[in-house]
C-alpha cells in the first residue's frame, strides 16, 4: 500500500472515531505509521487530506451510478445506479459521511472538489432524468434526481446513525430501493395519464 492511500485510509477510519475534530496531521501520521513530514509531502496538511476524500468521495459516488448509457434508461437500469449508490454509502461510511455534511467546521471545499461534487450531481441528473420521456424539462429532470437522492441518502443517512437495538436487523438498502421502485412506477402513471389527456 503507498503512502498516500495510508494516509487516506488513516483519515478515514479516524474521521468515522471522531468527526472532523479527530483529524489532525499528527494524528493521522501516528494512524498511518508516517512521519509528519511525510504527510505534508503528500498533502498540504489537514485541508488537504480533507479535499482528498472529499473528492474520492463524490467520484466514488459517480462512478457507483455509471450503468447508463446515453438514452432512456428503464427501471432496472435506474435501480441499479441506486443500488451502487447505496454500496457506496454502506462500504465508505468516511467519505460518505464527509461529503454530506459532517465535515470539520473549518473546512471549505476546494475548486477541484466543489468540481468532483458537480459532476457527481450532475450525474444522478442525468441517470435519473433519463428515466423520463424525451420531452421532459432539465426541471422536471432535475426534480426526480433530487427526489430520488433524497431517498436513497435518507435510507444510508438513517443506517449510519441508526439507534435501534442490534437485534433489528433492517435490510436498509432493499427498502431504499422499493421505494425507489415506488417512486419510479409513480412517473409511469402519471406519463400514461398525462399522454391519455393530450
Amino acid at each position: 500500500m503507498d503512502a498516500r492511500t495510508k494516509i487516506l485510509n488513516a483519515a478515514s477510519a479516524l474521521f468515522l472515531e471522531g468527526g472532523g475534530d479527530a483529524l489532525s496531521v499528527r494524528g493521522i501520521s501516528k494512524r498511518a505509521g508516517l512521519s509528519t513530514i511525510g504527510i505534508y509531502s503528500h498533502f498540504q496538511g489537514k485541508q488537504g487530506i480533507l479535499d482528498a476524500l472529499y473528492i474520492e468521495g463524490f467520484n466514488l459516488v459517480r462512478e457507483a451510478m455509471d450503468v447508463i448509457p446515453d438514452g432512456k434508461a428503464n427501471k432496472e437500469q435506474v435501480l441499479e445506479a441506486c443500488l451502487g449508490y447505496l454500496n457506496v454509502g454502506e462500504k465508505y461510511e468516511a467519505h460518505y459521511r464527509l461529503i454530506f455534511g459532517e465535515s470539520d467546521a473549518g473546512y471549505q471545499p476546494s475548486i477541484e472538489a466543489i468540481a468532483a461534487r458537480d459532476s457527481a450531481f450532475a450525474k444522478l441528473v442525468r441517470v435519473a432524468g433519463s428515466y423520463l420521456s424525451e420531452n421532459a424539462s432539465a426541471t422536471e429532470r432535475r426534480q426526480i434526481a433530487l427526489d430520488i437522492w433524497a431517498i436513497v441518502h435518507g435510507y444510508v443517512s438513517i443506517s449510519h446513525h441508526m439507534v435501534f437495538t442490534d437485534d433489528i436487523n433492517l435490510d436498509w438498502k432493499s427498502m431504499a430501493l422499493r421505494v425507489v421502485a415506488v417512486q419510479l412506477d409513480a412517473i409511469d402513471i402519471a406519463e400514461i395519464t398525462n399522454a391519455k389527456h393530450q
